[in-house]
């Protein structure tokens, strides 16, 4: 069951709060953004409208990129390309204990929505937080560069134990691998067992996809 203290700050990030005396990245991302855009509440289906407001998210973070130096074109070795998925370019850093995600926030609406995501997860899952350590271009395309723990699986993960565990924090499971957290306003999508790894027999959630939709 989640504590007071980890609902009030995902409540923060769920209405749009300014996350004040982190120095990360990402928290400075997201509250560059919030500087002139507002955190959605719905899950939007006008995808014309949010196409042009993910563009022009796109074009602030470029300047906050500008601002702060990071960009990181000429960081990754292509020779650590693991795979990838719908999501994210997986790359392993030298030492074997860290993959890095490039991400072009294509499941969200916007980039503030994607960010708000990453917040969200950092929050829920601490031993498999993301840390933002700049972003890259690729084909005229931007990507969020995110570390992330390499997990390494010792077994099957069993997705009615992915369920309990998620039930148990408050998220209602509403179809197959999604599930839905009414109090807080979160959708959380295909928790599947490439999604949900077990080590020891404990879960580790490396990938996720939050929308914020407040009932």
């Amino acid at each position: 069951m989640l504590s007071n203290d980890t609902q009030k700050r995902l409540a923060d990030i769920i209405q749009g709060i300014l996350i004040e005396g982190q120095k990360d990245h990402l928290a400075a991302a997201r509250n560059f953004l919030l500087g002139s855009f507002s955190t959605s509440t719905k899950v939007e289906k006008n995808f014309e409208q949010q196409s042009a407001i993910k563009k022009k998210q796109a074009e602030y973070l470029t300047q906050f990129i500008e601002e702060r130096s990071l960009w990181m074109n000429d960081v990754l070795n292509e020779k650590n390309y693991l795979t990838e998925g719908g999501e994210a370019k997986i790359y392993m850093t030298a030492d074997n204990r860290t993959v890095v995600k490039l991400n072009d926030a294509i499941y969200y609406n916007t980039w503030l929505d994607f960010l708000n995501s990453v917040a969200i997860h950092n929050i829920l899952f601490e031993e498999t937080a993301y840390r933002l350590e700049g972003f890259i271009l690729k084909n005229d395309c931007l990507f969020a560069v995110l570390s992330q723990p390499f997990i390494i699986s010792d077994g099957q993960t069993d997705l009615s134990d992915v369920k309990y565990y998620l039930e148990y924090n408050g998220f209602v499971n509403t179809r197959r691998n999604d599930y839905y957290n009414k109090e807080l306003g979160l959708i959380l999508e295909d928790m599947h067992d490439e999604n949900v790894l077990v080590n020891s027999n404990k879960l580790f959630f490396i990938d996720t996809v939050f929308y914020i939709h407040l009932p």
